[in-house]
């Protein structure tokens, strides 16, 4: 049965699909393990009742898709908003999979999606559906299960919430059944900054593959919440000029550069960029098409497509969000060949792997220091890119290819040697 008629069908779940099979073709596999290897093992659908601030009680509608359960425990971010489908939650799950086996991390990939526009809703609103998301989900997760973190609507003070709830309900603190939390609370340090961190030290290093040094790259960049702006900062850190920014309101645009930590204590006071003065308003969609050497988006999934693709006026593509480019956007910037592209399980694996590393801390009851925290991660993002790169001389294919080869063999290779349980 074709994974398009199950109900994980949407767009960016076949797009996830699309992009599994190019690279289980060349790879060869074949049909039993490659239906074992893409379809999701479980999928978790709960009905929320929260009491609203009013006094109303309304029901929300929450997701939890465990892709791969073949490698280790499942992991994987939750995500709040209000466009969250089953679809893009198994999508998203998929990817994680291939991330985690990627870098080389125990884990099979997971996510979990609440369905509500978590701006909307106060404090405490918010943290009555984050402790009935938790307690819904709670049979079917652990340190040893199924790990959350962190997603888009969702932050440090959500996770904390969610292991107060956990551990209410097994009767003692358990830090490791999350990820993402406050330092006070088992967090790691550097856990905040690493997916921005990674998004950039990637940057880097193939700008500078490619000759381009920090006085003469540009960066634009799509999503100016945890990922995008801790990006901003370490690449304007490094020499780079950030000419535009945007959340879901809009961007600014200054091609003389905008003052990062201004625009950071605007979004703080503001909620959004939104009247941000420090440079020219524009849409998100006039964002993607600004001449600049990087554009990061670092937001929601599908915003690079057809429509867009052939108008891009960047050296390179570095996706800091997952799914970020459809399956014919792919093809469009592939046949132009003028645009180096760093594909999400690739570019955006510095907080899964922070997330590891917390973890791992929570089960030591021994933490780490920052420096310690950053040169694991740099060691293991050097590791990925050098198998990666391998990986793309060796089958000349596109760096997504490549990097999604390296990430389903593994899985792969670990469900063929475990069989089939009777």
């Amino acid at each position: 049965m074709s994974l398009t008629n199950t109900i994980y069908n949407s767009p960016v779940f076949q797009q996830a699909c699309n992009q599994f099979d190019i690279a289980a073709d060349i790879i060869g596999m074949d049909a039993g393990l490659r239906e074992r290897t893409k379809r999701p093992r479980r999928c978790v659908i709960v009905s929320m009742p929260v009491r609203m601030d009013s006094g109303a009680i309304e029901i929300f509608e929450g997701y939890r898709v465990q892709h791969n359960l073949s490698t280790g425990p499942a992991k994987g971010g939750i995500r709040f908003h209000q466009d969250v489908t089953l679809g893009e939650v198994a999508a998203l799950a998929m990817w994680m999979s291939w991330k985690c086996s990627l870098v080389g991390l125990p884990y099979g990939g997971a996510k979990g999606g609440v369905v509500v526009n978590a701006r909307d809703m106060s404090t405490t609103e918010l943290e009555r559906l984050s402790r009935r998301y938790m307690q819904e989900i709670t049979p079917f997760i652990g340190p040893n299960i199924d790990i959350p973190a962190p997603d888009v609507g969702t932050n440090e003070q959500v996770m904390a919430w969610m292991m107060d709830t956990y551990s209410n309900h097994v009767g003692h603190f358990d830090p490791g059944v999350i990820t993402g939390k406050p330092i006070a609370l088992g967090g790691s340090l550097g856990r905040r900054e690493a997916t921005g961190e990674g998004v950039a030290w990637f940057v880097k290093a193939y700008l500078q593959d490619l000759g381009i040094t920090p006085e003469k790259t540009t960066v634009v960049i799509q999503g100016f919440g945890n990922v995008g702006s801790e990006a901003a900062l370490a690449l304007y850190d490094w020499g780079a000029e950030v000419t535009g920014i945007s959340d879901f309101t809009g961007g600014v645009y200054n091609p003389k550069g905008i003052n990062l930590k201004e625009a950071i204590a605007y979004t703080a006071a503001h909620k959004s960029l939104q009247g941000f003065p420090g440079g020219q308003a524009v849409t998100n969609d006039e964002l993607l098409e600004l001449p600049c050497t990087v554009l990061i988006p670092a937001a929601l999934e599908r915003v690079i497509t057809a429509k867009n693709a052939g108008k891009l006026k960047c050296r390179m593509l570095a996706e800091g969000a997952n799914g970020p480019t459809t399956n014919e956007a792919d093809m469009i910037i592939n046949q132009r060949g003028d645009i180096d592209l760093i594909p999400d399980v690739l570019c955006n694996s510095g907080g899964v792997i922070v997330s590891y590393f917390e973890w791992l801390q929570n089960l030591q009851n021994y933490y780490w220091s920052k420096g310690e925290v950053f040169d694991k991660l740099y060691r293991m993002l050097a590791k990925a890119k050098a198998a990666v790169d391998e990986t793309q001389k060796k089958y000349n294919c596109s760096r997504r290819t490549a990097a999604l080869v390296l990430g389903i063999s593994r899985v792969a290779e670990a469900k063929a040697k475990r069989g089939l349980f009777p």
